[in-house]
């Protein structure tokens, strides 16, 4: 994959169109067998707030959160490891994040009709130099980034089904969220919807952090 020159807004790096309908359909089949291997689950936060969203991971390590705090581990909650991130995921990954890493985790989040997530940054990987990288399939998403401090000015735009977001360098511990979805904009997803995939480097392992971020 060639991309085409991003968007920088705010130091995230925003390309638009990456991915065309074939790719983004074959994605989805992939997905769906990852969710097969280990099933989407309904998260809560350590507070005990049930959230809005859907979640899954693929890789040598999953994002998780409950009553115990977010962290990463390397078991699905209801048991089992998680399967292997596809290659074609992968090869995104290699496109876009210019750094010789691999990713170690692939979160997977569903976005139904009344789905968000409020602005946090990603501070759960232990080592900030490596991107995170953002694929959007689906329906539309507000996307509303900030800065390093909460409460900060921030500025917002729709992603679309096929882009792809790198949040790293200045970008890499901005807060930033999705406000809301436009539900059934997309014929991606035949009952509607958005999946948002995540990819990240994880030198941490398992060791259990105070809340953060999904």
């Amino acid at each position: 994959m060639t991309p085409n020159p991003p968007l920088n807004i705010r130091g995230f790096q925003v390309y638009k169109g990456f991915l065309d309908r074939a790719a983004q359909e074959s994605l989805v089949d992939q997905i769906r067998q990852v969710a097969s291997d280990a099933p989407f689950f309904a998260p809560v936060t350590p507070s005990g707030k049930q959230m809005s969203v859907k979640m899954t991971s693929a890789g040598q390590l999953g994002w998780v959160t409950d009553r115990s705090g977010y962290r990463y581990q390397a078991h699905h909650p209801k048991g089992g490891t998680w399967p292997e991130i596809p290659e074609s995921i992968l090869s995104i990954w290699r496109a876009v994040a210019a750094c010789d890493r691999e990713p170690v985790s692939c979160l997977v989040n569903f976005y139904g009709e009344a789905a968000r997530m409020g602005m946090h940054q990603d501070k759960d990987e232990g080592d900030f130099r490596w991107p995170v990288v953002s694929v959007s399939l689906g329906d539309d998403a507000l996307f509303r980034m900030g800065t390093t401090t909460r409460g900060g000015k921030t500025e917002s735009l729709w992603l679309t089904s096929g882009d792809v977001v790198v949040m790293g360098g200045d970008a890499r511990l901005s807060y930033h969220g999705i406000d809301r979805i436009r539900y059934q904009s997309c014929s991606l997803l035949p009952k509607g919807g958005r999946i948002n995939l995540t990819l990240r480097v994880v030198d941490q392992g398992e060791r259990p952090q105070q809340p953060s971020s999904p």
